[in-house]
């Protein structure tokens, strides 16, 4: 169920929507829980951003990025300084739209885990849904690492038995074979039509997912991988404020830590676990 303001939203024939729009929506609906909007706007700015990490995803499918662990990570150098973790750290004058732009427009430069490519659909989405001068303003120092993150972003992860068109969902592989261990598991994007989008496992149905990651077990293993009930995403109602007019100027911002851990393609709980040990220390 869809609420806005506290009352429930009816889809009008005033309110023009695309395909992919429209399954959001239904997807919505049909929900156990509620969705909950202060207006039209907010809901509205969800359903662009959603959109956008759909087709960001479907571009970077299309795109020569290559999978990789962080050991051969590489990027354009051009915009980017890769670090000896195997990170990407933004060039010191290089604006951040054009530097997550490269990553589409050279993609053959680029090689990343799937958590990593993840956050790069992220950005790319939200940089579409809110244009290259707020998001030069809002993500000055950025570096693609695993799941770490800009705070802007507003990433947050929780469980759930329903999935929205444009979360990131985590199938594990929990008997991964230790000689390939970027296959512990796919991060991967929910698109309109109820496939998923992992970064070098392509569009895939959730079966199709499994059966290669159960192809990528220890010899011998019977333990199948799984879709797990892990939901990743941006959030949207904090994201809207800095696209509203009524916004207003930050005398502080948080920086996340940045945690290297050296594991390719684990989920975001997997990742705040080892930042919650950085932390501790």
């Amino acid at each position: 169920m869809i609420q806005i303001s506290g009352f429930p939203f009816q889809l009008n024939n005033n309110w023009q929507l695309g395909d992919i729009e429209k399954t959001i929506i239904k997807h919505m609906q049909d929900a156990p829980v509620s969705f909950s909007y202060s207006s039209l706007t907010e809901l509205s700015f969800e359903l662009k951003v959603r959109k956008n990490i759909i087709n960001s995803a479907k571009e970077m499918k299309q795109s020569q990025a290559a999978f990789t662990s962080f050991e051969y990570a590489r990027c354009n150098p051009q915009y980017w300084h890769l670090t000896p973790a195997g990170g990407f750290q933004l060039k010191p004058g290089v604006k951040p739209s054009d530097a997550i732009q490269d990553i589409y427009r050279n993609s053959s430069l680029y090689a990343f885990e799937c958590a990593t490519a993840s956050v790069i659909v992220i950005y790319h989405a939200v940089l579409n849904s809110i244009g290259t001068h707020l998001f030069d303003s809002l993500f000055q120092n950025l570096y693609l690492y695993s799941w770490h993150t800009d705070s802007d972003l507003g990433i947050f992860t929780f469980y759930s038995n329903h999935f929205l068109p444009g979360d990131v969902v985590y199938f594990n592989n929990p008997d991964y074979d230790p000689r390939t261990p970027w296959y512990r598991g796919i991060n991967a994007v929910l698109l309109n039509d109820g496939r998923f989008f992992g970064h070098g496992f392509s569009i895939r149905t959730a079966e199709q997912m499994i059966e290669i990651l159960n192809e990528k077990r220890i010899p011998g293993s019977h333990q199948s991988s799984y879709f797990t009930n892990l939901v990743t995403r941006p959030s949207f109602s904090y994201l809207a404020r800095f696209v509203s007019p009524e916004r207003s100027q930050r005398g502080y911002k948080l920086q996340h830590p940045i945690r290297h851990h050296n594991k390719s393609s684990i989920s975001y709980v997997q990742y705040l676990h080892y930042l919650n040990q950085l932390i501790k220390v």
